[in-house]
């Protein structure tokens, strides 16, 4: 076999291939096989049909289309490692010649990694948001915790804003009580806009066994999206009483004695949380002037399939569970369909450039992923989809996407290799030290996260070598003999 290869852009290329007709011969036996177990001749058993009746019979060409397509993904992989490529996606195979006896010729075309250079990071520079907790931050989230430890006592007047009445719902379209239009005892906080636009202005000076009626857009459901007629009853009317913020509520709601004990607490929580935010944020920025120093060209289909994906993945994934579509997510964003396009096109280029610069990186760096960085990454990824450790193993196991979470770790140790050199300073001129010990697994967690919006992209990195030929037609065309 001898193969050529053209370059075609800096992200595409072809490979020009010939095969001499004696290396089909296994492919050639292998085709005459599988016929013989399809076929039935008379005066043959089963599967001892002669070639040349089989060439008589059923035309040489369906065999040799038989061949071809189960070589060219051999012969097409020999090349691709030949020429050392790093493949994106299937190729677009044709077959230019195919002489019985004598030869097959064909060309691939396929996209490629680009080749990156990347020069000197050392000396970027980022400046980030101070880490500032003020006594209102705490005094809110104390509150916040009083919120959770209300109590409700039943009243007999007409319900306000901020208490918990207990409803019945019915809601009709076009007259007709939905199927799924009806739910009793339902406990509802007024003005936690919880539940249907207008339920707060329809149950606001209710009174028990008072009921009234109004229109919403339903958000979920057989009638999602649709208007309907909302009948909305009221069974009970509760008072909501907060605690007293001393030193009893401290005990109640926490670990602590006193109160005091309590908002030190608070404010050490919002501490780290503002430093997890401010080495996301370092992460995320580093990234953006890590991607303006490299020049990367983006394969066009690529692009066009990870847009694709990102659309699908909102359409039917993220706002089907919210029962919206599109059009109304555009709405409520208020965005036309060309920002989103737009939008859509600038993430998916952004994704698939730190992609190859950090799967660069990687293998510039000369960084390895071990079995506890590989184990805490799937633990992280467990916990945000809602699964267990063991459940979520055994997903990515069995849909072969181990490579992927290794690549999610790789890519996140090469972020953080940047961002170890880089200068990063608050709005305050404070240099930040990301390095700290007490925060080296939360730095590390930040810099996966900062390098994780690329996965789409990842299973077409792999370098599919399927090149099966759907060429029946062309190849009884070019058939001789």
């Amino acid at each position: 076999m001898k193969s050529a290869v053209e370059t075609l852009n800096p992200t595409r290329v072809r490979l020009t291939v010939e095969v001499p007709f004696e290396e089909l011969k296994d492919s050639l036996d292998a085709a005459y096989k599988k016929i013989n177990q399809q076929i039935t001749v008379k005066g043959f058993r089963k599967g001892k049909v002669p070639a040349r009746v089989i060439d008589q019979r059923f035309g040489r060409g369906a065999v040799l289309e038989e061949a071809v397509n189960d070589a060219l993904p051999k012969f097409y992989t020999e090349a691709v490692n030949e020429a050392e490529l790093n493949p994106l996606g299937q190729p677009e195979v044709d077959i230019t010649e195919l002489k019985d006896g004598e030869t097959l010729n064909f060309t691939a075309e396929v996209d490629i990694r680009p080749t990156i250079e990347i020069p000197d990071y050392s000396g970027i520079e980022v400046e980030v948001d101070a880490v500032e907790v003020t006594d209102e931050d705490v005094d809110k989230a104390v509150e916040e915790l009083r919120e959770r430890f209300a109590s409700t006592s039943p009243v007999e007047r007409a319900a306000e804003d901020g208490d918990v009445v207990t409803i019945d719902l019915e809601a009709k379209v076009d007259g007709e009580v939905l199927e799924d239009g009806i739910a009793n005892g339902v406990s509802y906080t007024i003005g936690s806009g919880e539940l249907l636009d207008g339920v707060d202005a329809a149950v606001t000076g209710l009174s028990a066994d008072q009921e009234a009626t109004f229109a919403s857009e339903l958000k979920g459901g057989s009638a999602a999206g649709k208007e309907a007629e909302v009948t909305v009853k009221v069974t009970q009317v509760a008072k909501r009483e907060l605690p007293e913020l001393d030193d009893e509520f401290a005990q109640l709601a926490s670990e602590f004695d006193t109160l005091e004990e309590l908002r030190a607490d608070s404010r050490k929580r919002l501490e780290n949380m503002k430093q997890y935010d401010q080495a996301t944020q370092a992460q995320e920025r580093v990234l953006d002037k890590l991607l303006e120093l490299v020049e990367v060209p983006v394969p066009e289909k690529l692009l066009e399939d990870e847009i694709n994906t990102r659309k699908h993945n909102l359409e039917h994934h993220q706002l089907a569970q919210m029962g919206l579509d599109l059009e109304k997510y555009l709405e409520i964003q208020g965005k036309t369909a060309e920002e989103f396009d737009t939008e859509t096109r600038e993430a998916a280029v952004k994704g698939i450039k730190t992609q190859f610069v950090l799967d660069q990186l990687v293998n510039q760096e000369k960084l390895n992923v071990n079995q506890e960085e590989l184990t805490e990454h799937l633990m992280r990824r467990a916990a945000s989809s809602g699964m267990s450790p063991d459940q979520f193993a055994q997903a990515v196991v069995e849909q072969g996407q181990v490579p992927l979470l290794v690549g999610e770790v790789a890519r996140g140790k090469a972020l953080a290799a940047v961002v170890e050199k880089a200068t990063v300073k608050d709005t305050n001129g404070e240099i930040i030290d990301l390095e700290d010990e007490e925060d080296e697994e939360d730095e590390t967690e930040a810099a996966e996260a900062a390098a994780e919006s690329t996965d789409a992209t990842e299973d077409k990195a792999e370098g599919e070598a399927d090149a099966k030929a759907d060429k029946a037609a062309e190849v009884e065309e070019k058939t001789e003999g």
